[in-house]
């Protein structure tokens, strides 16, 4: 069962409604230990104090803030909680605006909002106000010792509180060099790559379609490695060069393969390059040793 990393209500005008907050996404990431490469032996990262240089366990650390050189103050969860009580228990809405007014640059993790059962009313009728006026809601909350800008959205039968980037925390544009929105372009140039986009326009998208392949082989070379058998060395790659020499023809040639193909289609993970027959019931991979674990939340 998911663990509820965050506890408190959501609030507009006089409306509060109870919640508990999810992780709304989990890391595939594949996850490498250190060994030492002479003997395979683990390498452990340990903590110790620079003051006493004893080994600290992870139970006897506490937060400091560094005011001074070599100066600090120490501070714990409760510390930050009696700061501002009502901030570290409340997704506090402040305004709604349209989906579409917000750059989709701000946003950064979506966490699922589950309503408790003296709030579901209130919940359901705030996510289909939402649903149905095309707006979200823009909201503070506290979450892990900062206070988040968010916006809370509909997603399905789910309210999802998705944290968002401060405007002074995306890098500014202007500190790069692209083309200018006033660059020159031939409208047959134009009229020729929208025909090749449209050719590779799907009517939907079906995020389940697509799989991490890389990872897939990599767990594929590992379980060969770790059942013994000799991995095949991989076809040498020719280093990709630009070819817009000659912009007008490249997209000519490129609109005519697409039209003498049909539609190509992702390829399902079983069908992927090295995919893994399914394990031996009770047969411990490399690869299900690998899988990834459910986070807990951090201190």
């Amino acid at each position: 069962m998911a663990h509820a990393i965050w506890s408190g209500s959501i609030s507009f005008g006089l409306v509060t409604i109870p919640v508990k907050l999810f992780t709304a996404v989990r890391s595939n990431d594949l996850r490498f230990n250190f060994l030492h490469k002479k003997d395979n032996g683990r390498i452990y990262n340990e903590r110790h104090c620079t003051v006493c240089g004893e080994k600290v366990e992870y139970a006897d650390l506490v937060r400091g803030y560094e005011y001074s050189k070599g100066e600090y103050v120490t501070v714990t969860d409760e510390d930050l909680k009696r700061v501002n009580v009502e901030a570290t228990q409340s997704v506090e809405i402040v305004e709604f605006v349209e989906l579409q007014q917000i750059n989709p640059m701000f946003f950064d993790t979506p966490y699922y909002l589950e309503p408790e059962k003296k709030g579901r009313h209130a919940y359901a009728l705030l996510r289909e106000s939402l649903r149905d006026s095309n707006k979200v809601g823009i909201a503070k909350v506290v979450i892990r010792s900062r206070e988040h800008l968010a916006a809370l959205k509909p997603n399905g039968e789910a309210l999802v509180l998705e944290l968002m980037h401060y405007a002074d925390e995306l890098v500014d544009q202007a500190d790069f060099d692209f083309p200018s929105l006033k660059e020159d372009v031939a409208p047959a140039e134009m009229k020729i790559a929208k025909m090749l986009i449209d050719t590779m326009t799907a009517e939907t998208f079906e995020p389940e379609r697509f799989h991490d392949h890389y990872r897939e082989d990599v767990m594929a070379m590992i379980d060969a490695r770790a059942a013994g058998q000799s991995v095949p060395e991989a076809p040498a790659t020719k280093k990709a060069e630009s070819n817009v020499v000659n912009l007008m023809d490249i997209l000519q040639r490129s609109l005519e393969v697409k039209n003498a193909k049909p539609a190509a289609a992702v390829k399902p993970a079983a069908a992927a390059s090295g995919a893994r027959k399914a394990p031996a019931a009770k047969k411990k991979t490399a690869a299900n040793a690998a899988k990834p674990k459910k986070k807990r939340s951090a201190a």
